[in-house]
């Protein structure tokens, strides 16, 4: 099945949508400097000037790129592009490119791009607001059902005969944490064997039956096996998990929201439009993309 998120590429450019993301994080955070004056000039070359502006839509179009530099280094970067740029561009009016059918052709479609994206900066992106991803929070928490989660230390040996002997030496009143530190085979052992808060479904089936078997705070299980060796697992605490914090999901929100957004605005766009694609095969290819996205549109029952 495709995957949903080829709907957050149609949407717009990859770029716009991560440059959008981050934006809705920051809703708990002191509020972000003055953005600068667009019509700025940032450098010269020549006979012309590199502005704010021109530095906002050539980060829009080389996001990816700019993700792979520390942050301190992309304004430069940037920078020594658009001076290429702006070199080359007037080498290639001297040349007499920009009279040429196929500049025209492509200048029409670098327009409808460059509205398509200030329509869903402007329409889409635009209309996910703090109060909408909240309210859209506020549902989700009311839907929110807990579910038990418990937090435990364990053993894990190789030899049933060791888990045993050291089980013994539990009962006799031995520190668990010790004895993990000294005799697990687990990663965790040098933290006292301790694997903080998980809930069911996390663990292999025999471990989490004997850990969620577990009722009081210290209760220490039999040896129990799994496909890693033996295991001894004592209880720290058990609670009821809870939703995660607004600041978390923040970003998942966002996205949420700007895909079924873009969906509804298109929807409407395309209302009474008739779509004729010439090719068989590629009409196809088409139909069937389209049938998946809309089947990962329908809310799972």
């Amino acid at each position: 099945m495709q995957n949903p998120a080829l709907r957050l590429l149609r949407a717009a450019s990859l770029a716009t949508v991560l440059l959008a993301v981050p934006a809705l994080a920051t809703y708990a955070q002191d509020a972000a400097p003055a953005a600068p004056d667009q019509n700025a000039v940032v450098a010269t070359i020549g006979a012309h000037s590199i502005t704010e502006a021109d530095l906002t839509f050539a980060a829009e179009d080389m996001a990816q790129d700019l993700a792979q530099l520390p942050p301190d280094e992309r304004r430069a970067f940037l920078v020594r592009i658009l001076i290429d740029m702006k070199v080359m561009a007037e080498a290639a009016r001297e040349a007499g490119m920009d009279k040429t059918e196929t500049f025209a052709q492509r200048l029409d479609y670098l327009e409808e791009r460059a509205l398509r994206r200030a329509y869903f900066n402007e329409q889409i992106v635009a209309s996910v607001t703090e109060e909408a991803a909240r309210a859209e929070y506020d549902k989700f928490v009311a839907e929110y059902t807990p579910e038990d989660e418990v937090h435990a230390r364990h053993i894990l040996v190789e030899e049933e005969a060791k888990a045993n002997e050291l089980k013994a030496e539990l009962d006799k009143g031995a520190d668990f944490a010790k004895l993990a530190a000294e005799n697990s085979i687990d990663p965790g052992a040098a933290n006292g064997g301790d694997l903080g808060f998980f809930g069911k479904g996390m663990m292999v089936a025999p471990f989490e039956e004997a850990a969620f078997a577990l009722e009081n705070t210290g209760d220490i299980s039999a040896p129990v096996q799994s496909q890693f060796g033996w295991h001894i697992i004592k209880l720290e605490e058990k609670r009821q998990s809870a939703p995660p914090t607004f600041e978390q999901v923040a970003g998942q929100i966002q996205q949420q929201l700007m895909m079924t957004t873009f969906n509804d605005k298109v929807t409407t766009l395309m209302d009474g439009l008739d779509i004729t694609i010439n090719d068989e095969a590629l009409k196809a290819k088409f139909d069937e993309q389209e049938a998946a996205e809309a089947e990962a549109a329908i809310p799972a029952q």
